[in-house]
């Protein structure tokens, strides 16, 4: 995940380091804290707006996932990296490198049948419905949550409004997925400027069982953050996130794993279909 650029360091840097923050947020608490309905009414509308902005543009995101033992040892290291694109809003991401090295011969012909395969059905699949596998969008996640607790703060030298969530019990939901939200508990952090999510924060409240837990159980206070950024040309992408997760599996087994994501290198793109058996990500200065 991105990482803040270092700076020489003086005693006036130092000083309008702390001086500026500070005031900023002394001057955000006097503000008066907008309606939070509203607010979240243009949060989500605003995030909806961007996930088709998106569909433009291509980035890539590396994937760390460590197991840990029960007393905390890191036991296997894998890594995976991603061409990530939005077709018709949904998220496709296509595996080209795992461990470090580039997919080839059959396993790259598979996957590249599997995208393409992903590519018609988001073509097909109305925007705000799930494709298989398909983890929850932001706006989705605002749609099923109830807010509370208002407040202002400065993060990363940017005001932003805060506030806390927890899924609604009585959301209708469909879908595996939408289903876990309920059990979802956390905070989120709004850019004031842009009204875009920059930060946000989830752990599960309560245990998640899959088919009644005879498949697996996601443990409570398995957690997750994310973060998104104004990186090209003032659009906010997702910069990176980090997970902790805990669950039980067929009953006996039990899985701790540490994921991380860092997502860098965007471009616009466009998808490029050939004969119905073919798709590949185009850079806008190669078109």
């Amino acid at each position: 995940m991105p990482m803040p650029a270092r700076h020489r360091f003086s005693v006036a840097a130092v000083l309008a380091a702390l001086v500026v923050p500070c005031t900023a947020a002394a001057q955000a608490a006097n503000s008066r804290l907008p309606d939070i309905r509203q607010l979240m009414r243009e949060v989500v509308e605003h995030q909806k707006q961007l996930e088709k902005v998106r569909e433009n543009y291509t980035y890539n995101s590396v994937e760390t996932v460590q197991d840990i033992d029960a007393s905390g040892r890191v036991k296997k290291t894998e890594t995976e990296e991603r061409n990530n694109f939005f077709v018709n809003s949904h998220l496709i991401e296509r595996l080209v490198k795992k461990d470090g090295q580039p997919l080839t011969g059959h396993d790259e012909e598979k996957e590249q049948e599997r995208v393409t395969k992903l590519i018609e059905k988001a073509q097909k699949t109305p925007p705000g419905q799930f494709l298989e596998d398909q983890s929850l969008s932001i706006s989705q996640l605002l749609d099923l949550m109830d807010v509370r607790n208002p407040r202002r703060e400065i993060y990363r030298g940017r005001p932003t409004f805060i506030f806390d969530f927890i899924g609604r019990k009585n959301a209708k939901t469909h879908g595996l997925v939408q289903d876990a939200s309920k059990k979802l508990q956390g905070t989120i952090w709004i850019d004031e400027a842009d009204l875009q999510v920059a930060h946000l924060e989830v752990s599960f409240n309560d245990n998640f069982r899959i088919a009644g837990g005879l498949f697996a159980t996601v443990q409570k206070g398995s957690n997750l953050h994310f973060d998104q950024a104004p990186v090209e040309g003032g659009l906010w992408l997702p910069t990176g996130g980090e997970a902790n997760m805990q669950a039980r599996l067929l009953l006996f087994k039990n899985m701790r794993q540490h994921l991380t994501e860092r997502d860098f290198g965007f471009a616009q793109f466009q998808v490029q279909t050939q004969e119905s058996r073919q798709a590949q990500v185009v850079p806008a200065a190669h078109r």
